[in-house]
């Protein structure tokens, strides 16, 4: 273990005691740990302590991560139940909880009968992080003003990757723009994720101040989308944003809409003008009938391919976030891939560290969440995790019911176009488990959650004062015997 290990276990929980005092004894730190922790996550791998760190294995999780994010989590979840807010319960139990708690106990079951362990260890601490991040937002988020302050926290995060796009392609000259995060593919899911949300805050009763901020975040995530030249990316978040538009706007005509739509249509028009030999460079590249056919390498018909060979022999997958090792090992080799045995990684990395692409030599995680978990954790933990995605739908679905200006309302509405986005580049791209995002994600899951919760709360007190209205109202024969 690294020096820098020994002294990260030792300010960790130091750091982790002063956050659960500090937000124990102010409700403003609260608030300032809950924006730091949302718009602060784009760079959680640049403030983060690695142990065990595998950084030679291609897979989605590379070590035990831990950094401010974390304790920033922790010390709210600690403080929102041990000192609740005023009129708050201490604990209630967030929605679709139960079902990620079951995922992940499978997935624990999974790394026990497979082998390596290490890897879905990595995988599995992870997951915990995000369930921490999770209940962090459910337990924060209590109304408006909690909405309020999520929005300037993912405003200032989405405009600062936007800026920070626009840089790569002017100042550095990048063909793909990356943001602070590591890969183009994690921009461009982050800003499909990201954008409907600003598109329903700028169609709320928030403050002037939140909505001139959508309006900077939407163009600059649209301007940052096409400078990834992501091929799924772009239609996706086209896709969404007109979908969150079309739920949360007013259908009364006025000339500001006729010339918002204008500057929409003028603005991407000149966008993709500008940008168009990047896109069409990508997207003549492949055509969609070379990017599914089985004998390509490393083409999405080729991971079809490989996990079938490996749900054929492991039912049960090959274990959380051992694709990688074993499409290395053992099935890439039988589908012709010239890939390096990870048995001979450790040796040859001390020995001749420069010979050893790591991109090159060893399969990357299969670019289809669906088919890295199917290949991963089996028919089964490919059955749950889609009983959660649809239980997360479900959950964002009935804010569609009705159209309302409210904050609570018209979020929750763009928190559903949120999830629309994750899922649909999910189907071309694992980066749902790149950390910025999974965490990302967890925060936006746990600020659902607790809408979803007010929501039925406030449904079961109008059932419930409908039901104490008709009890007192006297019925019609009591009410003629009464007057005669």
């Amino acid at each position: 273990m690294q020096i820098k290990d020994l002294v990260g276990l030792l300010l960790i929980p130091m750091a982790i005691s002063m956050g659960v005092l500090v937000t124990c004894g102010s409700k403003r730190a609260r608030d300032v740990a809950f924006f730091l922790l949302t718009a602060g996550v784009v760079f959680n791998e640049r403030l983060d302590i690695n142990f065990l760190s595998r950084e030679w294995y291609r897979g989605t999780t590379r070590g035990l991560e831990f950094s401010f994010v974390d304790v920033l989590a922790i010390s709210l979840v600690f403080s929102s139940i041990l000192i609740p807010r005023a009129g708050e319960k201490r604990w209630y139990w967030p929605a679709s909880l139960g079902l990620m708690i079951l995922y992940f106990c499978y997935a624990a079951f999974s790394v026990s009968i497979s082998e390596p362990k290490l890897f879905g260890l990595f995988e599995l601490s992870k997951m915990i992080r995000g369930m921490i991040v999770f209940l962090a937002a459910a337990l924060f988020v209590r109304g408006e003003r909690e909405l309020r302050i999520f929005i300037l926290a993912l405003g200032c995060a989405v405009a600062l990757q936007g800026l920070l796009a626009i840089k790569h392609r002017l100042l550095l000259g990048l063909e793909r723009a990356t943001g602070s995060l590591d890969h183009a593919n994690s921009l461009s899911i982050y800003l499909c994720m990201t954008g409907p949300i600003f598109v329903a805050a700028l169609n709320s009763n928030l403050p002037r101040y939140l909505r001139f901020l959508s309006i900077a975040c939407i163009v600059l995530a649209s301007v940052g989308i096409v400078l990834t030249v992501s091929r799924a990316g772009i239609p996706v978040f086209a896709l969404v944003m007109i979908g969150a538009t079309l739920f949360c706007m007013s259908w009364r005509f006025s000339l500001q809409k006729i010339l918002t739509g204008a500057a929409v249509i003028v603005g991407t028009g000149v966008l993709l003008f500008l940008s168009w030999d990047g896109l069409k460079s990508r997207w003549d590249g492949s055509s969609i009938e070379k990017e599914l056919a089985g004998n390509e390498f490393e083409n999405r018909g080729q991971y079809f391919v490989l996990g079938k060979n490996i749900l054929r022999e492991h039912p049960l997958g090959v274990g959380l976030n051992n694709w990688s090792w074993w499409v290395s090992n053992r099935y890439g080799p039988k589908t012709g891939a010239r890939y390096h045995n990870y048995a001979t990684i450790p040796r040859a990395l001390l020995e001749s560290p420069e010979i050893y692409d790591i991109a090159a030599n060893f399969a990357p995680p299969a670019h289809n969440l669906g088919l890295i978990t199917a290949g991963e954790l089996g028919w089964p933990g490919l059955a749950l995790f889609a009983l959660l995605w649809m239980r997360w739908f479900q959950m964002g679905l009935t804010f569609l019911r009705k159209r309302s200006a409210q904050a609570i309302h018209r979020i929750g509405t763009g928190f559903f176009f949120a999830l629309c986005g994750m899922f649909l580049q999910s189907l071309t791209e694992w980066v749902y488990r790149q950390t910025a995002v999974f965490l990302t994600f967890n925060i936006v899951l746990g600020a659902l959650a607790r809408l979803y919760y007010l929501q039925r709360q406030a449904a079961r007190r109008r059932r419930e004062e409908a039901v104490a209205e008709e009890e007192i109202a006297p019925s019609e024969p009591a009410a003629a015997f009464a007057e005669g």
